[in-house]
């Protein structure tokens, strides 16, 4: 389930999950999501980070759910029954993802994924590693494993 963070034009198509935060469209690789369920309300842990919402019971194991905007600087999200959580898987850390909406699953080929532009601060790099025009659109191709909470990175 390793994600990978360089561009390989020999590398095949990729499959991708396209998702909506705040009006803008990210995606992340098909390969690190292990299911997509409903917004349910989270436990808050004490001390945690402000993009960290807390756990929910994922059939009997504890799931951190992640607020994506608030992670990648947006306005925390205000979750109803229309928000969805992506469970994602990596490195052994399972993790939700809290986002707006999933819209559909991309095909992309290596060369269809642009680098993160140089004006991008060195933060919205860690998080996107590259960029893609698609219907009209430009879609954030999210990094999964910088989303994870810092301890939880450094554990896995």
């Amino acid at each position: 389930m390793a994600e990978t963070h360089t561009l390989n034009p020999k590398q095949g198509p990729q499959e991708f999950i396209a998702f909506h935060i705040g009006g803008q469209t990210y995606c992340i690789d098909i390969m690190a999501v292990r299911e997509i369920r409903g917004w349910t309300p989270a436990t808050p842990l004490p001390h945690a980070p402000e993009f960290v919402r807390g756990v929910i019971n994922l059939r009997g194991a504890v799931l951190p759910v992640i607020d994506l905007a608030a992670r990648l600087g947006l306005p925390q999200s205000e979750p109803t029954a229309r928000h969805a959580v992506i469970v994602v898987q990596f490195s052994g850390q399972v993790v939700g993802l809290l986002v707006d909406a999933v819209s559909n699953i991309l095909t992309l080929t290596p060369d269809a994924i642009q680098p993160t532009p140089d004006v991008a601060s060195e933060v919205a790099r860690t998080f996107i590693r590259g960029v893609v025009a698609a219907d009209k659109q430009m879609i954030g191709v999210l990094t999964v494993k910088n989303l994870l909470p810092e301890a939880a990175a450094s554990a896995a």
